[in-house]
């Protein structure tokens, strides 16, 4: 069965080297709370905010060993007054058996406000 993984983070500046480094901290955590192997993800999409643009965080995928074959597509996530700035949000379609409530889904920094309510 495929269940979506989902995470975000968010950074505070938009550079390069900020937005790779958050999106690849932002994946280990998923894949590792998780139990995740690339064999098993049938594919990821990221969203960016407005304000994220000084380079894919696709790129920081192809930074972790194994994950090069890996359809992953990144998107402009829809632009709400109230809603984080900087944001980079992911979710994997993963191939699992876990039921799910027990996919862990990974909020860090000011993303945890999107869903207080999954704060382990």
């Amino acid at each position: 069965m495929i269940r979506g993984v989902r995470g975000a983070i968010s950074i505070q500046e938009n550079k390069e080297e900020e937005i790779i480094a958050s999106t690849k901290r932002l994946l280990e955590e998923m894949i590792q709370a998780n139990c995740i192997s690339p064999e098993s993800v049938a594919s990821v999409f990221i969203s960016v905010t407005d304000d994220v643009t000084a380079t894919f965080p696709a790129k920081a995928m192809r930074l972790l060993e194994g994950w090069t074959f890996v359809p992953v597509m990144c998107m402009k996530e829809i632009s709400v007054p109230t809603g984080i700035k900087l944001c980079i949000r992911v979710m994997m379609h993963v191939n699992t058996e876990a039921a799910q409530a027990d996919i862990e889904h990974i909020y860090l920094e000011e993303a945890v406000r999107l869903r207080p309510d999954l704060k382990k």
